[in-house]
C-alpha cells in the first residue's frame, strides 16, 4: 500500500496526539473532515492502522521482568504449542521463526522467580522440546513505527493522492 505525504502527516498526528478528535486533526492538517475520514478509513481497511487502543506497560502492571524465550517444537506441533501459549497471560507476543528455534515469545514476569515458573510451564507444554531464554536488561529503542512511516512517505516522493 502506498503511503503518501498526507498519509504520513495523518499517521504522525495519530501517534503524537492519539486523543485528538478527527475534526481537530482535519483543522491541524488543513484538510476537509471528509477527506481525513476517507484517508483514515482507507488506512484501516488496508491494514496500516491496526488498532486505536492505549499502549499498556507490563512493568506498571507489576511485571517488570522482560524475557525473550525461544522454543524448539516437535515437528507438526507448532499450532498446538501456539494455542497453548495463547492461554498463558505472561506471553504477550509469540512469533514463528526461522533459525535456532521454531517460536520466539516475549514473556513478562513479576520477578526472576516468576520468570522461572513461566519457563517451567513452557517446557512442560506437549510438543516443546527445549527452550532458550534471553532476559532483557534495559530497553534501548522503544517500540516505534513513526521513523518507518516517514521513510516510506519520503520514498513515495511526497506525493499526495
Amino acid at each position: 500500500m502506498a503511503v503518501d505525504a498526507l498519509d504520513t502527516r495523518i499517521l504522525r498526528l495519530l501517534i503524537e496526539q492519539p486523543r485528538t478528535s478527527v475534526r481537530e486533526y482535519a483543522r491541524i492538517l488543513g484538510v476537509a473532515r471528509g477527506t481525513l475520514q476517507a484517508r483514515l478509513d482507507r488506512l484501516e481497511r488496508d491494514g496500516v492502522i491496526t488498532g486505536t487502543g492505549p499502549t499498556l506497560s507490563p512493568a506498571a502492571l507489576g511485571h517488570p521482568v522482560l524475557a525473550f524465550v525461544h522454543l524448539e517444537v516437535t515437528q507438526g506441533h507448532l499450532d498446538e504449542v501456539g494455542d497453548a501459549l495463547a492461554a498463558l497471560p505472561e506471553i504477550i507476543e509469540a512469533f514463528s521463526t526461522t533459525g535456532g528455534g521454531d517460536l520466539l515469545t516475549r514473556v513478562v514476569a513479576r520477578d526472576n522467580g516468576h520468570l522461572e515458573d513461566v519457563i517451567q510451564r513452557l517446557i512442560q507444554l506437549p510438543g516443546v522440546v527445549r527452550t532458550r531464554t534471553d532476559v532483557a536488561l534495559r530497553e534501548r529503542v522503544a517500540h516505534r513505527v513513526l521513523p518507518l512511516v516517514e521513510s516510506v512517505g519520503r520514498a513515495a516522493g511526497g506525493q499526495t493522492g
